[in-house]
């Protein structure tokens, strides 16, 4: 027996998430023409990488928020990890463009221009990357969206990029070190490729149906232990996480005496209750009886075939 709850559709947080990077790209964009700075060369470059993220979240919630079909029977929530792999992939093309274009500049350094101007301009554009990122890591966590936190992870990482090239334009500026700007790309280049390789980790681990967080296991097995107070038992508990959807199986072991409708109902208040701790959670059980040799048979992650 299965207990389903649909998924929810995050699409238009995809929506706010291109019309910060949108908005940054012109921005970033001006502060650079302003200036000249190649740091801030490199933080417009990383928003267009933003940019080509969020289209690509946007899909893929799309496609993910779509319900069951006959050849997708669990669904399509792990369109979500295509989404956040792509992302990564983006990220490690941008850091080799800046970090191709910082050297050029550190071999050839030029003056920068109208830096407070530009500045200015720059701090405006990370201040709407701030609070979108804000925005999506909550909502994202909320619902157990990895596109969405992947999304703001990025965002974040583009503030913190923000920060230090700002810092470095204004050392340029003070001390006139010409070399500063480009190094500073540089390090801005190597910090973007990690972010990049952490997302195409997690979504590898996702797309090989990694098991659900440690803590919502735990809480899971503290449901279960009261009804184990009530006498009735559990094993062969399984998890996995795709995209924003968990699935979870477990095997109900109830007192042999009872009736296949008192069990029954005994399985779903145990569904409701663990679908309420995993919000668009797919829970299946199955009855067993207590007591009896054969329950006990089907622990295993794998099932041996009978002799």
């Amino acid at each position: 027996m299965d207990k389903v709850c649909p998924p929810t559709s995050l699409s238009r947080y995809a929506w706010l998430s291109i019309a910060a990077a949108t908005a940054t790209i012109v921005l970033k964009g001006v502060a650079w023409w302003m200036t000249g700075s190649v740091g801030l060369l490199s933080d417009a470059i990383e928003s267009f990488v933003n940019l080509a993220g969020a289209i690509m979240a946007l899909a893929m919630l799309t496609l993910a928020a779509m319900p069951a079909d006959e050849k997708h029977a669990f669904g399509h929530s792990k369109a979500e990890y295509f989404s956040s792999a792509f992302e990564g992939f983006l990220i490690l093309i941008a850091a080799l463009s800046i970090g191709y274009t910082a050297v050029l500049r550190l071999l050839n350094p030029q003056p920068l221009e109208a830096v407070g101007v530009g500045l200015a301009v720059s701090v405006l554009a990370s201040i709407i990357n701030l609070l979108t990122a804000r925005t999506l890591m909550a909502v994202g966590r909320k619902h157990n969206s990895i596109t969405l936190e992947a999304d703001a992870h990025h965002l974040m990482t583009d503030v913190w990029t923000s920060v230090g090239v700002i810092a470095g334009v204004c050392l340029v500026a003070l001390t006139g070190w010409l070399w500063l700007d480009p190094v500073i790309a540089i390090l801005v280049a190597l910090n973007i490729v990690w972010t990049g390789w952490q997302l195409m980790h997690r979504s590898a681990s996702g797309l090989m149906d990694a098991a659900i967080p440690t803590e919502k296991q735990a809480e899971i097995e503290s449901l279960l232990a009261g009804y184990r107070a009530e006498g009735l038992d559990f094993h062969a508990l399984r998890t996995r996480q795709s995209g924003s959807r968990a699935f979870v199986t477990l095997h109900v072991l109830v007192p042999g005496d009872w009736t296949v409708k008192h069990g029954h109902d005994w399985a779903e208040r145990i569904e409701l209750d663990i679908a309420g701790l995993l919000p668009g959670a797919h829970v299946t059980t199955h009855l067993e009886p207590l007591g009896d040799p054969k329950s006990m048979a089907d622990q295993a992650l794998e099932r041996s075939s009978p002799d």
